[in-house]
């Protein structure tokens, strides 16, 4: 059994209030090594907890090569986004398991799980249970045109609430809500509170997040890990800018 050191590093940050933050990279938008480089030492300067790697649609055979430079360059945990059983690389940290909770789609809910488990328990990674959600942005994302579930309506809180119970009932040891890569909103806040307020286990959020503004009142609505990655591939300044608001906020917590 693998020891999952790097869930519990999140885990531990979540119990003692300290936020987190994730760059996503999809290796289909990385333009050329170099980029990926830049982007990756910023990241380091920058203090990012963890880089997301992965897509609803790879369609370039360059997965493998974005995780093995991000991972010369650096020792912060690279964790698999995966669209499917197909986008596993062992040499990623840990893989986001994840099952689409908030769909009736039982391939992926379970099925894609039955075709990868042989191949992740004979392997290093760090295995992360996850019940992921689609939440709506405001417009069709490819996630959900590629998963075919319809997403939670922006609104329905308490339907939100309730899929999340369900899947930390079910032992799922965390909690992802999207909007999507592109949304138009991000999730609100009023359903990121009340998620948080329901369930134990940490809350990643991600989709729509463009604004140094919106992370912020994501981490203070409950969020804790924030994922960006389409806003930071159009303006990588934003980079800077979201995990200076982390840092600020954590010591804030910190002395409250």
């Amino acid at each position: 059994m693998i020891k999952k050191e790097k869930l519990n590093r999140l885990i531990n940050h979540e119990v003692n209030g300290q936020k987190c933050f994730a760059l996503l990279i999809d290796p289909d938008k990385v333009s050329d090594r170099a980029s990926l480089q830049r982007l990756v030492n910023m990241a380091i300067e920058n203090e990012v907890d963890f880089f997301f790697v992965g897509g609803s649609l790879i369609v370039s055979d360059s997965l493998s090569s974005c995780i093995s430079d991000i991972k010369s360059a650096t020792d912060i945990p690279v964790i698999l986004f995966p669209g499917n059983n197909q986008y596993i690389d062992l040499q990623s940290d840990a893989i986001l398991y994840l099952s689409l909770i908030s769909g009736r789609n039982p391939d992926l809910l379970i099925g894609q799980h039955v075709l990868s488990a042989p191949i992740l328990k004979r392997s290093n990674m760090e295995v992360w249970p996850t019940g992921y959600m689609l939440i709506d942005g405001g417009n069709r994302t490819s996630v959900s045109y590629m998963s075919n579930t319809n997403p939670i309506p922006y609104d329905k809180h308490d339907i939100a609430v309730s899929t999340a119970i369900a899947g930390e009932l079910l032992g799922l040891q965390l909690i992802y809500m999207d909007a999507g890569s592109g949304a138009d909103k991000m999730i609100s806040e009023k359903m990121i509170a009340s998620v948080k307020r329901s369930i134990e286990v940490p809350l990643i959020i991600g989709g729509g997040i463009n604004s140094v503004s919106k992370a912020k009142n994501a981490w203070k609505s409950g969020a804790d890990v924030v994922v960006v990655g389409n806003a930071i591939e159009q303006n990588p300044q934003l980079l800077i800018e979201m995990t200076e608001a982390k840092l600020l906020l954590n010591r804030q917590l910190h002395r409250i």
